[in-house]
């Protein structure tokens, strides 16, 4: 069959090129800056991978990233510029509309900010700093974590995030403690023919605990975990399978199984427990002993904790575009509203005011008379 020259001169394109859709807020084009970690901290986790980048920038987001803001999750300040992101100082950062913080900010950082703009971060004992409150404040920054947020269906998304990890990641911490390389009398958590694995002890509620218990035993450990509150044990087989061994904390139960524990992490109960300190002379001498409360093990990888946490902050951002700025998503949105700490000049975070000895606004009042 003959072709036409139109037909023989048509091309066909292999791979469509995304079509940039510009959102803007109230006419502006948003800008959200990404501020490094402070060098003098252990903090190496971060909020956002060149991808999720991406993702913000094709939708007409500004960008505007610290110069090596990302080093701590080992991508350069070129696989950002890649994506459309701007490499900037972090004063120049800090004047975003919306600045991202793993930490939150300290106070000479916060009075660099634009007056009335956005912070988000996770929290941290930071927060209940009174100067840093105070600059908050002045500058009328609202400020808000993330890992108080919820989602639609009320879970806190940030937060599970990161227990998760920690949970995982204690595993791996575990495991490199018990083996000749870490120093430990070289043993493996798994046990092979003729040989009991190891027993992790696991003591706590919740997302890290259930993570820590379940990578455990996908480990080949064997796998108790105890808490106080027989309905939470309920629900950490349901999450973890028939597998796992649940205990309710009893005295001389919890005495034998810390007496034969070769992992033992320590979380948050259901109902305030604290570990026995008598109990330390029945510990071995080779168990490795982690507690939640003082140790992060998703600290080691930070990568892992970027990739999760963009994958939600982009819809974040998205929501926060689709009504209309910062304002609309806090005023539209209740499970933003519980993670804020100050707003518009006043401080709404109940706990925080409490520890301060500072007077704080119910956020719900201050929108309803905004309305």
């Amino acid at each position: 069959m003959l072709m036409t020259e139109k037909e023989t001169t048509s091309t066909i394109e292999l791979e469509p090129q995304l079509k940039k859709e510009e959102k803007n807020v109230n006419g502006k084009k948003l800008t959200i800056g990404l501020a490094g970690n402070y060098p003098d901290t252990e903090e190496t986790r971060f909020l956002l991978t060149p991808e999720g980048c991406g993702l913000l920038t094709s939708s007409g987001t500004k960008i505007m990233m610290e110069n090596g803001a990302a080093t701590d999750i080992s991508f350069p300040d070129s696989a950002y510029t890649e994506f459309g992101v701007d490499i900037v100082s972090r004063e120049e950062a800090l004047k975003a509309d919306v600045v991202l913080s793993y930490l939150p900010l300290r106070a000479d950082d916060v009075r660099k900010m634009k007056e009335g703009a956005a912070l988000f971060t996770m929290m941290d004992e930071s927060l209940f700093d009174k100067d840093v409150i105070k600059a908050l404040l002045e500058k009328r920054i609202t400020a808000g974590c993330l890992d108080n947020m919820l989602s639609f269906n009320d879970e806190p998304v940030f937060a599970n995030i990161v227990d998760e990890i920690d949970g995982r990641a204690s595993i791996i911490y575990a495991q490199e403690f018990l083996s000749y390389v870490g120093g430990g009398k070289g043993v493996l958590l798994a046990g092979v023919a003729g040989l009991n694995p190891c027993e992790v002890l696991v003591i706590g509620d919740g997302t890290a605990a259930y993570s820590a218990a379940k990578a455990a035993m996908a480990a080949g450990a064997y796998v108790t975990l105890m808490n106080n509150d027989i309905s939470a044990l309920q629900t950490a087989r349901q999450y973890c399978g028939d597998s796992l061994n649940t205990v309710a904390i009893h005295p001389r139960v919890l005495y034998n199984k810390v007496k034969g524990a070769d992992v033992i992490l320590i979380g948050e109960c259901t109902r305030p427990f604290e570990f026995p300190k008598n109990l330390s002379i029945a510990i071995k001498d080779t168990v490795y002993v982690m507690n939640f409360n003082e140790t992060k093990p998703s600290l080691s990888v930070p990568r892992t904790v970027a990739m999760a946490l963009s994958n939600v902050l982009v819809n974040f951002f998205g929501d926060t575009i689709i009504k209309g700025g910062i304002d609309g998503l806090v005023g539209g949105t209740p499970g933003v509203q519980v993670g804020i700490v100050t707003y518009k000049g006043k401080l709404v975070d109940k706990l925080v005011a409490s520890y301060l000895n500072l007077p704080s606004v119910d956020i719900k009042v201050m929108l309803a008379a905004t309305n």
